[in-house]
């Protein structure tokens, strides 16, 4: 596949993702759409199907290769667990855990906040409490 045809279908998943179109979402990932590449923001898919609660398009995601810690974003935005987090959609938090997401990392960078930091912000109880176990089982 050539360059320009993969930053088309690399634009084309991340909207995908962001509006949670599971089946476009599938046919871009067919047509050889890579899931862990960003668009010229730096916007990854799976942080577009993280920070919105889109389970079912993080799994797709997920099972076609995407990394569960990787970055996105230009200092706006951040990693995949930090953005499910941050709006507590706990079952998108359990499925990013379930493929190897680090619960004690912090985003940009390394100096920003972890899940668990951004859950307890956002006052989502259940989502904490996912969070808190992961890092009890890791440590």
């Amino acid at each position: 596949m050539n360059r320009r045809v993969g930053k088309k279908l690399s634009r084309r998943l991340v909207t995908a993702a962001l509006i949670g179109d599971a089946a476009r979402v599938r046919a871009l990932l067919r047509a050889g759409a890579d899931p862990g590449r960003a668009n010229r923001e730096g916007t990854t898919p799976l942080y577009q199907a993280s920070v919105h609660g889109d389970t079912a398009v993080v799994e797709l995601l997920l099972a076609a290769g995407a990394g569960p810690d990787a970055e996105s974003g230009h200092g706006s935005e951040g990693l995949p667990l930090c953005g499910a987090a941050c709006w507590g959609h706990t079952d998108t938090v359990r499925a990013l855990l379930a493929a190897g997401a680090d619960p004690s990392l912090r985003e940009d960078g390394g100096t920003g906040l972890t899940p668990l930091e951004w859950a307890e912000r956002g006052a989502h109880a259940e989502t904490a409490a996912v969070l808190r176990a992961a890092r009890g089982a890791g440590a």
